[in-house]
């Protein structure tokens, strides 16, 4: 076919098919990296295969979940430090999986883009390789899409898609009852949820991402980009370990929202506020805005990443097993009759 002497091309409209390709041909040692039982081909085709049978499952229940990263990666972005975007993405799936009692098998990917910077993506999927091999979750695909006119100067965005699996009749929340026990695992920071909030805070205080962090070490930009735990290895050590009800992952919502969310009709929760240190970065959140505590602990982990609902009998046993995986776990508080999480002690 001839084309017209003023013919455009698909490059000159801004999608670079050829930049595409570079990514994927650079990406494919860090996929190979998370391969794991069950993966039945590399990065390229069409879709992805997964053999459940040689994963060792004999009766599998599938389980999916998908997520992003919210506005920390303005923060990213801004501060052009995208190395562990990419775990906080598979955090933020695989932590959810992990809380029906499944564990993930393989890992998804969408990047957006405005123009494609192939050595940003590298480092972007870097991190999400990271993350997939630290949860011997296998980097099975994703999609890659250069969008000129949606997305300018730089900006980008990412979701991530999970599935796991679980034998038949294991899947949690199950047997939750009065007087079953909260161990509280720490998180790292504010993880991925509340950055709108923390961006007004930090507009508020006047200081920009590469000023001196008040609250720790290094600039205010890297602290707040520390990512989010993965609570998987640990969190299924528990579960084979028996005794644990159900596990509640601390995301938007915090606190408040979150522990109800695997409790049953007519039981809530007793928390002890005092029962662990409020993070530094959560005390100068506070401070910097005025939040209140009730705001604090509807909006942010507020120090506890991920709660593990125990049987009380299994609680100092579990607590062993979760410390032998490298937590560091306070028993919180208690599962009692009512309804929502009621609060006592101080936390600011």
């Amino acid at each position: 076919m001839t084309g017209g002497k003023n013919g455009l091309s698909y490059a000159e409209a801004g999608v670079d098919i050829d930049a595409g390709n570079a990514l994927v041909e650079r990406i494919k040692p860090a996929a190979k990296r998370t391969a794991r039982a069950g993966t039945m081909a590399g990065l390229g085709g069409f879709g992805a295969l997964f053999d459940l049978k040689e994963a060792g499952y004999k009766d599998p229940i599938l389980v999916a979940a998908t997520d992003g990263v919210g506005t920390k990666l303005r923060i990213a972005i801004d501060t052009g430090n995208v190395d562990t975007i990419g775990i906080d993405l598979v955090a933020m799936c695989v932590n959810d999986l992990v809380c029906q009692g499944a564990e993930p098998l393989f890992f998804l990917d969408y990047f957006a883009t405005g123009k494609l910077d192939v050595d940003q993506a590298q480092r972007i999927i870097e991190g999400i390789a990271e993350g997939c091999a630290e949860t011997g979750c296998a980097l099975v695909g994703g999609e890659t899409a250069e969008m000129p006119g949606m997305y300018h100067g730089g900006d980008f965005d990412l979701a991530g898609f999970a599935v796991g699996a679980m034998e038949r009749g294991t899947d949690l929340p199950q047997g939750v009852k009065e007087g079953d026990v909260l161990l509280g695992l720490a998180s790292a920071g504010v993880h991925s949820n509340g950055y709108s909030l923390v961006r007004k805070v930090v507009e508020r205080s006047g200081l920009g991402w590469d000023a001196d962090c008040p609250f720790g070490d290094g600039s205010l930009g890297a602290a707040l980009l520390t990512p989010t735990r993965l609570y998987v290895r640990q969190a299924l050590a528990a579960i084979r370990a028996g005794g644990v009800h159900a596990l509640a992952h601390i995301t938007g919502g915090g606190l408040t929202e979150n522990l109800p969310r695997v409790l049953p009709e007519g039981l809530g929760a007793e928390i002890d506020l005092s029962s662990w240190t409020l993070p530094p970065v959560f005390r100068w959140l506070a401070e910097t805005a005025g939040i209140v505590e009730a705001e604090l602990l509807k909006t942010f982990n507020s120090g506890i990443g991920m709660i593990v609902v125990v049987d009380e009998a299994r609680a100092a046993d579990l607590t062993r097993v979760l410390e032998a995986e490298g937590e560091a776990v306070t028993q919180i508080g208690r599962v009692v009759k009512g309804q929502g999480v009621a609060y006592r002690g101080q936390l600011l």
